[in-house]
């Protein structure tokens, strides 16, 4: 399996504080340079011929390498044409008729700040050019070129002390490290791709099916063979996204002529996406985790073409693919029912939204916020009703008489039952966070 450590690291001292953000303005710097000669050749400006792959990536690789080291500049390098490459295939399916996924024109690649007003500090290095160690002093070496080193009369690799304890500390091997950091936070983290063993997935307790309904102002209702119901509303957790928006509207529109973004409209959208980040994660684990205490060994998703032909409207579009980020959300999903065993099947659920479920109508059925009303007489919660009609349309088995659904709401850090559920849990046990920045640590050895 797949899998990323998510921790905080701390420089020793203060020279090794300001070797580590030299570090990551300099890949900042690489990154922007090298951008800049793609994306002026991608807009076929006088001066520069050929396309975004004529960039001279092999002279900026060697500008930078006495501060980055060869390996580290070379990844930087990697990691822009990663970029250009999936800007360049969202584009070719905005352009393709048949594929509906993608319905606004993508822009390319952006710089990571600049001079001015401060770079982005974030770099990328690659799997052997950096060590880990996890234990009572727990650390994290990295590479650094020789100016650098001569600069801050350092020898060796950077050492830095890791924050708290790895979600996956027995890792078969180890991938490309992130390092960046943390505006909001002030705080340096780093993220490390690991592959796991397949032998600490679980194992399903049965055979149950799950369909899930996924949207905006419900992200989530879920229905399961065992007749459980789940809905996980989204609405205030949508208003805060689109509030904050706004205020990076405002705030870009009194840039000066030139500029297009500065710390504060960074900061901004660093924490709208982390909310919406951290929502997601902590969404797709509770609702899991019910799972695999029902049973279920598969769990049915929507397909968004089927939601985008049927519902598809400006508001339904920022909803389903900026607020909620479908695609994001779906792979989120996958990665952690691989861990319980779970498989994720994407299926059609085309008019499942409209159709009622006594007398299988979808023409004559109305829909008013939440409710999903009949001329024959039905009358129900409308994304509830969406889940238990998709749920029936693909699976064999029966489906149990439906229990009272349990509703849950976000309080920034959990999603807890709503008074309106038929039981009011007690406060939940710590749950699994990959993230190991909320945990105390062990300052790593200074030592060689």
């Amino acid at each position: 399996m797949k899998r990323t450590n998510t921790f905080a690291v701390r420089p020793l001292s203060e020279d090794g504080e300001q070797l580590l953000r030299d570090l990551l303005d300099a890949s900042a710097a690489l990154w922007n340079e090298v951008n800049y000669q793609r994306l002026m050749r991608y807009n076929s400006e006088d001066g520069f011929e050929g396309g975004v792959w004529d960039a001279d990536t092999g002279r900026l690789e060697g500008t930078y390498k006495g501060v980055l080291g060869a390996s580290t500049a070379q990844q930087v390098i990697r990691k822009n044409s990663e970029a250009w490459r999936g800007f360049f295939g969202t584009k070719n399916k905005y352009h393709d008729d048949s594929n509906t996924s993608v319905t606004e024109h993508p822009s390319p690649p952006g710089f990571r700040g600049n001079e001015d007003d401060g770079r982005v500090l974030k770099t990328v290095i690659r799997n052997t050019s950096y060590t880990v160690e996890w234990g009572e002093r727990s650390r994290l070496e990295i590479l650094v070129g020789s100016e650098l080193k001569d600069r801050y009369d350092h020898t060796g690799r950077l050492r830095l002390e890791i924050v708290g304890v790895p979600n996956w500390p027995n890792y078969e091997k180890q991938g490309r490290l992130d390092l960046w950091y943390d505006e909001i936070d002030c705080t340096f983290r780093a993220s490390q791709p690991v592959t796991v063993s397949n032998d600490a997935r679980d194992t399903p307790l049965a055979s149950e099916k799950a369909a899930l309904d996924i949207g905006a102002n419900n992200l989530v209702a879920c229905t399961t063979t065992t007749g459980a119901q789940y809905l996980y509303k989204g609405r205030e957790l949508f208003q805060r996204f689109r509030e904050t928006t706004r205020e990076i509207a405002r705030l870009q529109s009194k840039l000066e002529d030139g500029r297009y973004s500065s710390k504060r409209i960074r900061r901004l959208y660093l924490k709208r996406t982390r909310r919406r980040d951290h929502a997601q994660e902590a969404l797709c684990r509770d609702l899991l985790e019910r799972l695999y205490s029902e049973g279920v060994d598969t769990v049915y998703v929507g397909r968004l073409t089927d939601v985008l032909e049927t519902h598809w409207s400006v508001e339904t579009n920022a909803k389903t693919h900026n607020f909620w980020a479908f695609k994001q959300f779906t792979e989120r999903l996958v990665c952690t029912a691989e861990e319980s065993g779970i498989s994720v099947e994407v299926r059609s659920e085309a008019w499942t939204s409209q159709e009622c479920p006594q007398c299988s109508s979808t023409d004559r059925t109305t829909r008013h916020q939440d409710t999903l009303t009949c001329p024959c007489g039905f009358e129900g919660h409308a994304d509830l009703t969406a889940s238990e009609t998709f749920l029936k349309r693909h699976t064999q088995k029966a489906v149990r008489p439906m229990a009272r659904p349990v509703r849950f709401e976000w309080d920034d850090h959990n999603w807890s039952e709503s008074p309106r559920s038929p039981v009011r849990e007690s406060p939940k046990e710590q749950r699994t966070d990959p993230s190991t920045v909320h945990h105390d640590g062990n300052v790593a050895s200074g030592d060689s």
